[in-house]
């Protein structure tokens, strides 16, 4: 529904092993052949090399393919515990000790992974939003405004409450010292657009009103939030604000 607080002007742990152990140790390789009175060949064959030829033989894929996609899921694993880890100790409590000893490696191994703590928020900012993304791509667009709309509340406000750390890091700056990075804020902006294209379609086409969404519903997710995170007081309200949001913009473009 939003961008997120942005540049100023927002189960059980998976071992996950250094990319340096995933390699064979030996440099040398024995070729058996058989009585046939050949010799036997030895292959000099770098560590990394002996690794990756043997994930192709067996998968089909080229070795920077089996690099690529182990790296993948080694940063997968990282960011999924670093969301345990901050629904346990806050947002801005988040460890690189801990989050390093959560997925089974030396805390300076991270930074195969990821440059910094910030590059950490970065990834998991982004796939907050992406994530949000997702919710919405099940939602009906047609029919009367007031009933779209307060559906889409609804939503936003069911996603913030299914997460405090990931809504405090979209839409909040609940981390000191931090902010995200361009790349990771145009992730947050192509989310506002799609909200604005969402408006667009019932004919509410002026930034303003787009503005004035934003505010109510990330208004309203906060006081839910903060007064009643285990009820409904203010997200059962999402119709009479989208009544209200919708009174306020009468001048609408026809909807094709």
């Amino acid at each position: 529904m939003v961008a997120g607080a942005g540049p100023a002007d927002t189960a059980a742990p998976v071992v996950a092993a250094d990319t340096d152990a995933a390699a064979a140790d030996a440099a040398d390789t024995a070729v058996a052949v058989d009585a046939a009175g050949v010799a036997n060949a030895a292959v000099a064959v770098d560590a990394a090399g002996v690794a990756n030829a043997n994930a192709a033989a067996v998968t089909g894929t080229s070795g920077t393919d089996v690099r690529s996609r182990r790296r993948a899921q080694t940063r997968s694993e990282i960011l999924d515990a670093a969301w345990r880890l901050s629904a346990r100790d806050g947002i801005a409590g988040l460890s690189l000790r801990d989050l390093a000893r959560e997925v089974g490696m030396q805390a300076p191994s991270l930074y195969t992974y990821f440059d910094s703590k910030s590059a950490i928020y970065d990834a998991m900012f982004a796939a907050g939003f992406r994530e949000l993304d997702a919710t919405f791509d099940d939602l009906e667009v047609e029919g009367e405004p007031v009933e779209v709309i307060a559906t889409a509340i609804e939503v936003f406000i069911a996603f913030c409450r299914a997460s405090v750390p990931r809504y405090q890091l979209l839409f909040t700056r609940a981390v000191p010292d931090w902010e995200p990075s361009s790349e990771a804020y145009a992730v947050s902006v192509r989310s506002l657009e799609r909200t604005a294209q969402l408006l667009s379609g019932l004919g509410i086409e002026r930034p303003e009103d787009l503005d004035l969404l934003t505010a109510l519903t990330t208004g309203m997710a906060a006081q839910q939030l903060a007064n009643d995170p285990e009820g409904d007081r203010w997200q059962r309200l999402s119709r009479a604000a989208a009544q209200m949001f919708v009174a306020h913009v009468p001048h609408r473009t026809s909807r094709t």
